[in-house]
């Protein structure tokens, strides 16, 4: 107790060297656990990049090729999926919901995507997050559009603006539709996923520009169609089905469509009928596994991070070594007083070595607030741009573990200085014969 008094009273009075240390130390746990934390809630979102879908259906191609193209909007589909088999399949027992989707189209180098309004109800992504509106709402007529957060940012949209797509995908189009303009009418919230660079419009749409016709026309014929159905309707239901349909249309085919079931069983049941449809040749894919695959393809990235943390740990460490070991030099009277008040080598190491535990110990209590504090403030920043979503915890075991080595290794290094201690010789003017 006296020597570990003795030892707080030393740190106290070279405060300002202590205190570089510690920030040293501190800034090197906070940098730790806020890297293995994104690097850890990096993996579990980059699996949820699509949430709460059982199965993706398309062209028999590679399960990657596949989720890349209908999730992350990178490559395409050499075939689609007729629209017979679509209705087919997602009929069956067990199907819950259901979503068409059909690419190929572009404008301004961001990815148009047609869809039903199911899309808007059922498509979850993170943790079985909702897709909300920052502005606006669904497209509710076949010339309407809704726009990805990073889209309407990055082009400077806003509601009622109208814009033109074309056809082909990326920045290469190969046909503008110029005939066809789209009025915005929503601005989703971020998300942190390829939602947000796409613009989204009804399924009905793409079908119709693809086969020349205007969509103005058709959107009077449509809505003509649609009242008289109503008004002879005897459920206010039946109106709303209506309009679904018309949102919806007949096309050929489509690209891909996403299926949530209402038991596990079904989805391995039907993902084993798909694969073995005779119709035409189909993959249906399980988005979660699939996305495992991809990322431990992607592993070089996580050793990366793991290589950094170690590397800003050691830094840390061979930062205060060399402090101690200064400090050491100018402590040399200091010591000399102490071995001539009947101090013993050992009391010297025991010392030193309790101030260097101290002084890691302090350092990894404040890295830890400020991790705190990094994560918290972060958090929406990284949910809403890099599509992390970071789980602000109690510290894990893992994390507790982390903390505990680097403590571990603060009291190695003071052992260093702490030997040194041990053996000066009586040239340094700090032994005295027992």
């Amino acid at each position: 107790m006296i020597l570990a008094k003795l030892a707080y009273k030393s740190l106290l009075n070279r405060r300002a060297s202590v205190l570089l240390t510690l920030f040293t130390i501190a800034i090197s746990v906070m940098l730790l656990l806020s890297i293995e934390r994104v690097r850890i809630d990096a993996k579990s979102s980059f699996s949820n990049t699509i949430s709460g879908t059982d199965l993706i259906v398309g062209a028999r191609t590679g399960d990657i090729q596949l989720l890349l193209s209908s999730v992350f909007r990178i490559g395409h589909t050499n075939n689609g999926v007729s629209w017979k088999s679509y209705e087919y399949i997602t009929s069956q027992r067990g199907v819950k919901w259901s979503i068409p989707i059909s690419l190929g189209d572009s404008h301004k180098g961001q990815a148009v995507l047609g869809t039903t309004l199911d899309y808007f109800s059922h498509y979850r992504f993170a943790k079985k997050q909702n897709l909300t509106f920052n502005k606006g709402h669904p497209f509710a007529a076949i010339n309407e559009v809704v726009l990805g957060s990073e889209v309407a940012n990055k082009l400077g949209y806003k509601l009622n603006d109208s814009i033109v797509i074309s056809h082909g995908m990326g920045n290469t189009s190969f046909h503008h539709h110029d005939d066809n303009p789209f009025k915005i009418v929503g601005i989703l919230n971020p998300t942190g996923t390829p939602v947000d660079k796409t613009l989204h419009i009804p399924l009905a749409a793409i079908d119709l520009i693809h086969g020349g016709s205007s969509l103005a026309p058709a959107e009077h014929a449509e809505h003509a169609e649609h009242a008289e159905h109503a008004e002879h309707a005897e459920h206010a239901e039946h109106a709303e089905h209506a309009k679904h349909n018309d949102l919806t249309g007949h096309p050929k085919q489509i690209t891909a469509f996403l299926m949530g079931f209402n038991s596990p069983l079904y989805t391995l049941q039907i993902r084993r009928n798909i694969n073995q449809y005779k119709q035409e040749a189909l993959l249906g894919i399980m988005p979660t596994v699939t996305l495992k695959e991809l990322w431990e393809m992607l592993a070089i990235v996580e050793k990366i991070l793991l290589l950094f943390s170690a590397v800003v740990v050691l830094v840390s460490l061979l930062g205060m070594l060399t402090t101690l070991l200064a400090n050491l030099s100018q402590r040399r009277r200091e010591l000399a007083i102490l071995r001539s008040v009947g101090a013993r080598p050992w009391h010297l190491f025991t010392l030193i070595s309790i101030e260097s535990l101290m002084t890691t110990l302090l350092g990894c209590l404040v890295g830890s607030a400020l991790y705190y504090l990094v994560i918290f403030s972060a958090s929406g920043y990284l949910q809403s741009h890099a599509g992390i979503s970071v789980n602000i915890t109690m510290l894990s075991y893992y994390e507790l573990g982390l903390i505990g080595v680097i403590m571990a290794a603060g009291f190695i290094i003071g052992l260093i200085p702490a030997t040194r201690a041990y053996f000066y010789s009586l040239s340094d003017g700090m032994s005295i014969k027992a």
